[in-house]
């Protein structure tokens, strides 16, 4: 049967182009995934029903559809998703996920209202978003009924299709024991000291991100938000922007502090990260937080956000978007 299954997925492989980008993400960040006991997590939905993925495993296929309301190809793939829905029947859960990532409840239930969209929505806090390896927007994860991931894609095509069908059609099977999702560490907030670790910039050089002689600032951004962003959320790329701006006219400026730039993962590359300094003449310190760990010890869902670590390695300041004057903020 497993052999009849991978037999369906690979007579519906089509040829992966430089282009396909968000298809070649999804399917590296999955790859320790495939045929994996899928994490037994609950859900909480935008409404107020918890889904028990442990208690659906062994009974019924399972679709994670991982989106936002800013991504483009998340909207186009929508009909293809509320169509899954309505044609999955008893034997497939399907359920939208939105990622969280500067996105908004409101924005979510606007959205959901504008498109007619029915399946259940969860607004993710990264835990999911950590659990099942998310790097792009929109990504699916698709789970047979016997509990174990089938299929990690990015695009809605006959590669996806043959997934879904494959996990409804293939006979249930006691499921394995689910793999335990990590629990999640308090996350670090204002007076907390950050970890005492080091991470590796990408000049190569390691960067601990505490410091005794001196206060460390930690910008956290994205390297996308002021291009991908200009048109669907022009406000949110100005202050991408405006933020970028300041930071390098201080960092000049402020040599009694230390600086770093901490890009997200999702739909970032260390390629993509060093074209992001090359285009705008970045000069402080970068890293890229691949796995998405330092956005979900600070509990960072937006950017830019800027972290105040002073000399005793204690958070001391928060500051998101456009809530003032960077300058003003930073120590004496």
């Amino acid at each position: 049967m497993r052999y009849f299954l991978a037999l369906i997925l690979s007579l519906c492989c089509v040829t992966v182009h430089a282009a396909d980008s968000g298809q070649q993400r999804a399917e590296a960040a999955g790859q320790s995934l495939v045929g994996a006991p899928a994490p037994a997590m609950v859900l909480k939905t935008i409404d107020g029903q918890t889904i028990d993925l442990g208690k659906l495993y062994g009974k019924k296929a399972v679709y994670l559809k991982f989106w936002a309301t800013w991504c483009v190809p998340c909207r186009e793939q929508m009909p293809h998703l509320q169509r899954t829905y309505e044609e999955a029947g008893p034997d497939m859960a399907v359920i939208a996920i939105d990622v969280g990532f500067d996105d908004s409840v409101e924005e979510v239930r606007k959205y959901r209202h504008e498109v007619g969209l029915s399946m259940p929505i969860v607004f993710d806090d990264g835990s999911l978003g950590e659990a099942f390896h998310l790097r792009v927007t929109p990504q699916h994860v698709v789970i047979g009924r016997d509990g174990r991931i089938l299929y990690v894609g990015h695009e809605a095509n006959a590669r996806l299709d043959a997934a879904l069908l494959a996990a409804r059609t293939s006979t249930p099977l006691p499921a394995p024991a689910p793999k335990t999702a990590t629990v999640a560490e308090k996350p670090i907030g204002m007076g907390d000291s950050v970890p005492d670790t080091s991470v590796t910039t990408l000049a190569g050089k390691s960067f601990p991100l505490r410091d005794a002689a001196k206060p460390t600032v930690l910008v956290f951004l994205s390297p996308w938000c002021e291009s991908y962003l200009a048109k669907s959320r022009p406000q949110l790329s100005q202050s991408c922007r405006s933020m970028r701006e300041q930071v390098e006219a201080l960092a000049h400026k402020r040599s009694d502090l230390r600086w770093l730039g901490v890009a997200s993962g999702l739909w970032a590359a260390r390629d993509d990260l060093a074209e992001y300094k090359k285009n705008y003449k970045v000069e402080i310190p970068l890293t890229l937080d691949a796995s998405g760990t330092l956005f979900r010890s600070f509990r960072v869902m937006h950017v830019p956000t800027v972290l105040l670590v002073d000399a005793q390695g204690r958070v001391t300041r928060r500051i998101e978007a456009t809530d003032g004057d960077l300058a003003a903020a930073l120590p004496r």
